[in-house]
Formats: C-alpha cells, structure tokens, sequence
C-alpha cells in the first residue's frame, strides 16, 4: 500500500506518542484542516505522518494549553502570529473579572453575608434620556452600562452634576438589555444625541444603599432581594441603580449608589 510513500512517515499512533497528542485530537485536527496527515491509506483509512509535521503538532499543543482557541490556531500557522493578541485580550479580561469576584469574596468573608438595611421609599416620576445597550450575559454587564452611559454623557453635558440611573432586569439570563437614564429638566424637552425624552415612572421602592465599587452591588441587590422575598413582596423589574458619586473623582471604595425594587402597591 505504502510503496510510492516515503519510508519516514508514521502511522497516527506512534506521531500522537511523538507529538504528546493523542490519536483522537489527531483525528479531530485532521477533520478541522488544522493537521492534515501527509498520506491516508485508501483502502484501510489509516493516516501517516512525516517527522517534520511533529514541529506543527507540538505547537497545536503548546497553543491549546495557552487557552488559544482553535481557529486562532489556524492562523498563527498560517503565519498571522497578530492574531494572538485578541486572545491575550480575553484573558487579560478574564482575570481582571476574576480579580473583582475575588474582591467580593474577600467583602463576604470579612463582613458575611449582606444583610444591609433596606428602606421603602417613595420616588417621583422624572423626566429622563434612555440609551440601551445589549449585554451579552451576566459577565458583561459592566461593559453594557458603562457603554450606555459614556452615550449619554456626549454632546453637551447637563447643568451642574449629571443624575445618571442604571435600569436592569431581576432575571439575568443569558442574552439581555441594559438601560441607562440621565435625568433632565422638566422644561428640557429636547432630543439629546438622537434620542428621546422620556418619563421614568415614580413609586414606591424598597431601597439600600451600597458603598463600594460598582462591580460588588450584587452584594447589595442580595441584601434587598432577600428583604423583598422574606415579606412576600412580588419580584418586578427594573432593579434600579443610582449613582450617587461620581467615579472621575470619588475612589473606588467610596462610591455611593442606591439600589432601588419597585413594590406592588398592596390592597
């Protein structure tokens, strides 16, 4: 079967021994186009490899235990070493996000769990700017809102200090939108940047008070959403944030910002 072949190719199980692959993500590689073997028996399906093909199979290896997806591994073969810079991006994210949930876990193991004092308050309607912005899960909700308020802050800024509220669903799942509101003058009628004035809706509202960087409020919304459910008040949306600093001047640690649930008006 092998005669026109050269002598130096290697059927799968010995190059997977070789390459510190195994025959599977071999065979995985060979479907992908990412690995192709330099011959397959036509008769038998068995796939050989040259020696000098271990180079690429031990840096297919070397990549994937750097968390380097596979399509990315497709092009720094291909010689666009570039693309490797989205991937240090990713993960330069991704430990940045584990760094603020271990924030958040070092709060819960010094103070427990949240169990902060939470207020029925009552808010008027106000006359306020809304930009939207999809966030693709739980994960990036950071993101979403501060994109939605860098949207409204443009043009020209409010007079004196800007009155900016986060607006978000109880339920995060994994696809959903992220409000953003700046509140206007009542006489200020006007479109701002394209987008129209609306009326935020007033109530009453169960309401605490978080202290702290914006990314451990979920700290706080615990606190306020076991309040509600511990006296049978229906869960609706949107949760309400309101921030009360502002973060170009005030440290991280010392941001005030009140988390606000709309309550059910009871008989």
């Amino acid at each position: 079967m092998l005669e026109h072949v050269n002598g130096d190719l290697l059927p799968i199980g010995q190059f997977a021994r070789l390459s510190r692959l195994s025959v599977k993500q071999l065979r995985h590689y060979d479907e992908l186009g990412l690995l192709v073997p330099a011959y397959v028996d036509a008769d038998s399906g068995y796939r050989y490899y040259r020696r000098e093909q271990a180079r690429q199979a031990l840096s297919i290896g070397l990549l994937r235990s750097l968390d380097v997806p596979l399509p990315v591994i497709s092009e720094v073969l291909s010689g666009t070493a570039e693309a490797l810079g989205g991937v240090r991006e990713a993960l330069e994210a991704e430990l940045a996000r584990r760094r603020r949930t271990l924030a958040a876990l070092e709060r819960v193991i010094a103070d427990g769990l949240p169990a902060l004092p939470v207020q029925v308050v009552t808010e008027p309607s106000r006359r306020v700017v809304v930009t939207r912005e999809h966030a693709s899960g739980p994960a990036d909700v950071a993101r979403a809102t501060s994109a939605a308020i860098a949207r409204l802050m443009q043009g020209s800024p409010p007079a004196g200090p800007p009155q900016l509220i986060g607006l978000f669903p109880i339920e995060l799942s994994d696809a959903f939108e992220v409000r953003a509101a700046l509140v206007v003058d009542r006489d200020d009628a006007t479109e701002r940047a394209g987008l129209s004035v609306e009326a935020l809706p007033g109530g009453t509202f169960a309401c605490a008070t978080h202290v702290g960087p914006y990314d451990q409020i979920s700290l706080t919304s615990h606190a306020v959403l076991a309040w509600c459910a511990e006296r049978g008040h229906p869960l609706r949306g949107p949760i309400r944030e309101v921030y009360v600093s502002d973060p170009a001047v005030t440290e991280p640690d010392r941001l005030v910002t009140h988390l606000m649930i709309p309550l059910e008006e009871r008989a």
